[in-house]
């Protein structure tokens, strides 16, 4: 892994469902590159696990529960971020996927808690972060998609299309936040080895499949996502909006 740069030193970031996996090593790389970082999932005991993890790296974070389908919790994380100067930076990351199958097989349960979580919260979030974004001098919404929302699987077909929902809401917000100097992009993970992918990462039928299709011929790692975070956060990445960025090894992404 490379050295992380000092680019984000002075700005505050949230990252939702980050005390594992993808979300975990975002946070982290913020937090390495010098910004300050509340994370956050549902569960206190994962809250205070990862929280020690990162201050235990020196790293100044701070966490808190947050069910980002309830508003209180929401609410929770914006006041944190004020207590501490404001926010820079909101990583949207939650997401679930209770169901595996063809899309026109979910229960509308499922659909529901899919669209829930996966498109209503981000899209809430976003809307509610927007007064402190806008008093930054470098507002950034950054989304965790994924590559289903390109290349559906039949695997995972309801969750393939809240995916594909959030990459319209990139190109809608950011023509909107714009005049704001708030840029909104997603960053869209392939087969990435963490928890949530198990189901899949884990099972060899579906892995002898998948592979092949990867043009690097491995899964990614966490780490391998959190370095595109980092860039659109940074300055590096000001001039970058509306953009749905793929970080899948080279697979098929043709929408």
């Amino acid at each position: 892994m490379t050295t992380a740069l000092k680019r984000l030193t002075g700005r505050i970031a949230i990252v939702t469902a980050s005390t594992e996996g993808i979300g975990f090593a975002i946070a982290e790389r913020l937090a390495k590159e010098g910004a300050k970082v509340i994370i956050s999932s549902r569960k206190q005991k994962n809250v205070e696990e990862a929280t020690k993890k990162l201050l235990d790296q020196g790293l100044d974070v701070r966490g808190l529960t947050c069910h980002v389908a309830k508003s209180d919790d929401r609410k929770k994380l914006f006041e944190e971020a004020k207590k501490i100067g404001g926010l820079d930076i909101l990583v949207s990351n939650a997401a679930v996927s209770p169901t595996v199958g063809g899309v026109l097989d979910c229960s509308e349960e499922s659909w529901d808690k899919i669209f829930d979580i996966n498109v209503k919260s981000s899209f809430l979030l976003a809307k509610e972060a927007i007064p402190l974004l806008r008093s930054s001098k470098a507002g950034r919404l950054i989304f965790i998609s994924s590559i289903a929302g390109f290349q559906p699987s039949e695997f995972l077909g309801a969750y393939a299309v809240s995916k594909t929902a959030l990459l319209g809401l990139v190109k809608a917000a950011s023509l909107q936040l714009a005049h704001d100097n708030i840029t909104v992009n997603s960053i869209c993970p392939g087969l990435i080895r963490t928890k949530f992918s198990d189901p899949i990462t884990s099972n060899d039928e579906i892995l002898k499949t998948a592979v092949p299709g990867i043009a690097l011929k491995r899964l990614g790692e966490p780490h391998d996502v959190s370095g595109a975070a980092a860039f659109l956060a940074s300055d590096d990445g000001s001039y970058v909006t509306g953009e749905n960025i793929i970080v899948s090894g080279g697979m098929a992404s043709r929408l």
